[in-house]
């Protein structure tokens, strides 16, 4: 999700390897800045919904616009999605191309050292500086949660104690899954011709698209009327619906969209003669555009004349309801990665690369820090400009929220992906 990895080479432009050469190993350095944008995202949309009743209410933007302006919460589909292209990658190779299989052992390692201090470190010195009840005896089970990575299983710590590490629970229940998953895909992909293995492959993901949006609607449905009939036993259907759902789902959707965009990236750079390697650059605009009406749609569904049938196709069922927002960041990331310099300049730019690595940091920690300073300027926040009120939030974050990551990745992060690198032989 937030985490820099090792994957072919990109620059400013796209290249073929040549005489059958292994492409070589780098940081996509445009994922680099789609990272900040993902969190930048989720920043955005804590700010407004902070004020969203003096400044982003439908009562003085209109719907769409208003829709808009607190639909950053969306970025948290685009990390996932980042997360099932960056990690799926070597799995994709292997499984396409009989490259040597990624061992398990590596693979966790790298995770291991790369979330859980960070994570960790801010769980306790949150606990310690702004909720010391989960210290009393009665909260003991809900800690136990957010140490286990389980806290987005249950309404009592689903977005309790620091609103974004719920994702981390999503995140981290993805990453010890997928190496099973790909051992799974790999009994029923790694055999017969590249075209054989490429269609059972993205056939494989799409299912697990469907798996997705299937789990997220029987378990909205099971939100809404939990006191319908179950086809299981109670304790075994309470079991199901803890480990596969949660309290908001697992967004597998989400990754496997990007698990898709990693298969489409290692055919480009493996078999740049295959048809559908031809066609990636030049669709690239046609990517970008179609996935911005994608995330158009998203936020405008429910409101527009345009989108009325559509609403009332989709709109009723949670489990189509991240679909907009996935499809469109996922194509948009195609558009990006394959796209001319034009397509990409923006995210290579050293700030938002440099925003980027701060992501883990600054998504865990700009909230409590944000709360922090609106507990000050509350009692005046009423009478001041609202304007002025939002103006100032943004400017905590940049002079306070963005330094303290920076200290934290030179403090917590760096150090222990160093531990991590050395134990693995290679840098994570």
């Amino acid at each position: 999700m937030f985490m820099a990895v090792n994957t072919v080479e990109r620059g400013n432009s796209l290249s073929f390897p040549k005489n059958g050469e292994k492409p070589k190993q780098s940081t996509i350095a445009v994922l680099d800045g789609v990272r900040a944008f993902a969190c930048f995202a989720v920043i955005c949309y804590h700010v407004n919904h902070l004020t969203v009743n003096h400044l982003w209410s439908s009562a003085h933007l209109g719907s769409i616009l208003s829709n808009t302006m607190q639909s950053g919460f969306s970025g948290v589909t685009l990390f996932f999605i980042l997360s099932g292209f960056l990690l799926f990658m070597t799995y994709a190779r292997s499984l396409l191309f009989d490259e040597a299989w990624p061992q398990m052992k590596r693979f966790y390692l790298r995770r291991i050292f790369r979330i859980l201090p960070g994570y960790y470190v801010s769980l306790v010195l949150m606990v310690l500086i702004f909720h010391r009840e989960y210290l009393q005896f009665d909260h003991l089970g809900q800690l136990s949660l957010f140490f286990s990575f389980l806290m987005d299983a249950t309404a009592q710590t689903y977005q309790k104690l620091n609103g974004p590490f719920w994702t981390l629970a999503i995140e981290w229940q993805f990453y010890m899954f997928l190496p099973l998953l790909a051992l799974g895909l790999r009994w029923i992909v790694q055999r017969g011709s590249l075209r054989r293995r490429l269609t059972t492959l993205l056939l494989c993901l799409g299912a697990l698209i469907l798996w997705g949006v299937t789990i997220r609607q029987w378990g909205s449905n099971w939100q809404q009327s939990p006191h319908q009939a179950a086809f299981l036993p109670v304790w075994l259907h309470n079991m199901l619906f803890f480990i596969f759902y949660g309290h908001s789902g697992k967004y597998l959707e989400d990754f496997s969209i990007g698990m898709i965009i990693s298969v489409l990236y290692a055919l480009f750079q493996y078999a740049p003669e295959h048809a559908i390697s031809r066609f990636l650059p030049k669709g690239s605009r046609i990517f970008w555009f179609a996935g911005l009406l994608c995330l158009f749609f998203a936020v405008s569904w429910p409101f527009s004349s345009y989108t009325y049938v559509a609403w009332h196709l989709f709109g009723p069922h949670q489990g189509m309801a991240e679909v907009p927002y996935s499809l469109g960041y996922g194509l948009c990331v195609l558009g990006i990665l394959f796209g001319a310099r034009d397509l990409q300049w923006f995210w290579q730019l050293r700030p938002l690369r440099w925003l980027g690595m701060l992501s883990y940091g600054l998504y865990m920690w700009h909230l409590p820090l944000i709360f922090v300073f609106t507990s000050y300027i509350e009692p005046w926040m009423r009478s001041w400009n609202h304007m002025l009120v939002y103006s100032l939030i943004w400017l905590w974050v940049i002079a306070i929220a963005i330094p303290t990551s920076y200290v934290f990745h030179l403090l917590i992060e760096q150090p222990w992906i160093k531990i991590g690198s050395r134990l693995v032989g290679k840098k994570s």
